[in-house]
């Protein structure tokens, strides 16, 4: 039995995002962990239908759990947002709320997809001093997708740009428009590996793979139900941004904002805290090679601080809302987070 209080707060450049604090049966007495979900989803997402989600987990293990709702989240209006914007303006503020609210001096975070891109730049960028561990999953700084999917990227983003600022999987439930429409027939003629067009949708807008974000095989029908609700707009601005690093092999910077370094990877990190790098072996959307390639970068200037896993049989999002899950990847998750800076 849980219950969720949400906080509301401001950020620099003018938008009201959240965080909600999921409190359960158990006082909490290891202190706050920040939860970061991915692009044209929202905090949610890490509570699938599953007889234990990880925020379950992370009660049960004692932790204060904060789940941030920022600018990217399907709970807001659309925006086109950057990475960026989200590492300047929004993972800062929201940490700076958890830490008022709880009293506490530092916390944790669990930081997934561009959730962990943005989270990451504002770490190295020297942002959240106050950030102690950090478990990230599928990508950070070094994104590398499927060459098929880098293809999409590079030819197919800038004409879809010119025809919508958003791709929005919800279209494979309620497609208006003429653009809409015609993308919704082409997935479904396209993509046969189920029969949910929210699921292809999602695997069309992030990738190339039957499927992109998760092994079929790892959810139950529930959680493949569930997801119809749990993924919406997305901006034609991130894949611009992302269509740029997966080029250059390493995030970057699409906008000149003061308090943001000219490069993310060109100077030691401004941070001391401690990464473990997640990787499902399978995964289509970031291959796992994006968190060896960050992993190495930060082992080079820190050796034998940080820690990569490369989990078997799993893909992108499936790490956290797997059927299996609590089983097979919560124990990996749980002990970074428990061990001792």
């Amino acid at each position: 039995m849980t219950q969720d209080r949400i906080v509301p707060f401001a950020t620099d450049d003018g938008m009201t995002l959240n965080l909600i604090q999921v409190k359960g049966l158990r006082a909490p007495d290891k202190g706050p962990v920040l939860l970061v979900h991915g692009a044209g989803v929202r905090a949610n997402i890490f509570r699938p239908p599953v007889e234990q989600s990880f925020v379950d987990a992370l009660l049960e293990e004692g932790y204060d759990v904060w789940l941030e709702n920022w600018r990217a989240s399907i709970d807001f209006a659309p925006n086109e947002w950057t990475l960026d914007q989200a590492a300047l303006y929004d993972h800062p503020a929201a940490i700076k709320t958890v830490l008022r609210e709880t009293g506490a001096q530092t916390l944790k975070a669990v930081i997934h997809c561009q959730g962990s891109t943005s989270f990451m730049i504002s770490a190295v960028a020297g942002l959240l001093p106050e950030v102690t561990t950090i478990v990230s999953n599928a990508v950070s700084l070094h994104p590398i997708v499927p060459w098929l999917a880098q293809q999409k990227l590079r030819f197919a983003v800038p004409p879809v740009a010119l025809l919508t600022r958003y791709l929005n999987p919800q279209w494979g439930l309620n497609a208006q428009g003429v653009f809409p429409n015609m993308l919704k027939f082409f997935v479904a003629l396209t993509h046969h590996e189920c029969d949910n067009l929210v699921c292809k949708l999602s695997s069309f807008t992030y990738g190339a793979g039957t499927p992109t974000l998760w092994r079929h095989e790892n959810l139950n029908p529930a959680i493949h139900e569930w997801i119809k609700g749990e993924f919406a707009s997305v901006p034609l601005t991130f894949f611009k941004q992302m269509r740029q690093c997966v080029e250059i092999g390493h995030l970057l910077p699409v906008s000149e904002l003061s308090g943001l370094p000219a490069s993310f990877v060109d100077s030691s990190p401004k941070t001391h805290a401690r990464i473990a790098f997640i990787a499902g072996q399978q995964n289509e959307c970031f291959t796992w090679q994006s968190q060896q390639n960050t992993y190495n970068y930060f082992n080079q200037i820190r050796p034998n601080y940080h820690t990569l896993h490369v989990i078997p049989e799993y893909g992108h999002l499936d790490i956290f809302i797997g059927k299996n899950a609590a089983r097979d990847t919560f124990p990996i998750l749980i002990s970074e987070l428990n061990r001792s800076e």
